[in-house]
């Protein structure tokens, strides 16, 4: 307790007496949330939430069940998650699953398991800002680091930790909500479907409001190293907020950077927490898994470079 007292005032005495850095480092957090976060996840968020309140999430994972699900050995839904997590990018994976979970199209198991491997950044925001950042020609290699390292984590832990704990039987609707209730009441479509969208967009925004929060706070905790150094804390902002860090990175240290990604920074855990705080899914665990896909994306580039040293992060 005593050192989170120590640094809020220590961050108080510096907003006051550096308001021009600290006004920057806030104005980077608001500006990569308007600009990066909002378009990219606020209406994956809003059509994932009509499609989870119309219960229309497993045909909509028919495209890739016949291949996941027998790899997997896992529902429809599950399926539909891992769709968005990987294809949408963090933090939609967690946000996915604790609003399934939430409404009974989960169990608390696969909710957990999902959480281990499918929260992860975006391969848009990935191959669109950075690799031009970091200023790779390979794509590849990087592509497998990013996604093929957690799918292969993922299938192990399907035939390991998750053997048994995971069933293909359809689970029954555990909680009820109020959408339940008035969808078996009312049969008509058109009214169903705008209380859907209602719902789904108050939640969104409240939902994307509370990460612009996080991006902000994070990119702001980087007032104090600057004081304390003289300069910016390339090194310690990434592993605060990702997308501002990496920023100030730049391409130095490309390798740094793939496995701070790879982790994701605080602020991603601290979204990650928001998504799913109402939920019994652990923080801890996830916490552990992303340490440890982390060690196994260090491992990936290591194997590369003992294999094949002169393409080597190239």
């Amino acid at each position: 307790m005593k050192p989170v007292i120590f640094l809020f005032l220590a961050m108080t005495v510096c907003i006051l007496t550096n308001s021009s850095l600290s006004l920057a480092y806030a104005s980077l957090g608001l500006e990569l949330w308007f600009r990066k976060m909002i378009p990219a996840l606020l209406p994956f968020m809003i059509l994932s939430g009509i499609m989870v309140r119309m219960k229309l999430t497993e045909k909509m994972s028919m495209a890739f069940f016949p291949v996941m699900g027998p790899v997997f050995r896992v529902r429809k839904n599950v399926v539909y998650c891992m769709m968005l997590g990987f294809l949408c990018g963090f933090p939609m994976g967690a946000r996915v699953t604790a609003d399934m979970l939430e409404h009974g199209m989960l169990t608390k198991k696969e909710g957990e398991y999902l959480l281990a491997f499918c929260n992860n950044i975006g391969p848009v925001y990935f191959c669109s800002f950075v690799l031009p950042l970091l200023d790779r020609q390979l794509t590849l290699p990087y592509l497998f680091g990013m996604y093929g390292i957690p799918l292969l984590y993922g299938i192990v832990l399907r035939y390991t930790l998750f053997k048994n704990s995971l069933m293909p039987e359809p689970v029954l609707n555990s909680v009820r909500h109020p959408f339940d209730s008035f969808r078996e009441s009312d049969g008509r479509f058109s009214l169903r479907l705008l209380e859907a969208v209602d719902e789904s967009v108050v939640t969104s925004l409240q939902s994307i409001l509370t990460l612009g929060g996080y991006m902000i706070l994070f990119n702001l905790l980087n007032l104090l190293p600057h004081i304390l150094l003289g300069r910016k804390p390339a090194l310690l902002a990434p592993l605060l907020e990702i997308t501002g860090g990496m920023s100030m990175l730049g391409g130095e240290l490309p390798l740094y950077s793939l496995l701070v990604l790879s982790f994701g920074g605080l602020s991603c855990v601290a979204q990650t927490y928001c998504c799913i705080r109402k939920t019994e899914l652990s923080i801890e665990s996830y916490i552990w898994h992303k340490i440890m896909l982390t060690m196994l994306t260090g491992c990936f580039y290591l194997c590369w470079f003992l294999v094949a040293p002169s393409s080597f992060l190239r």
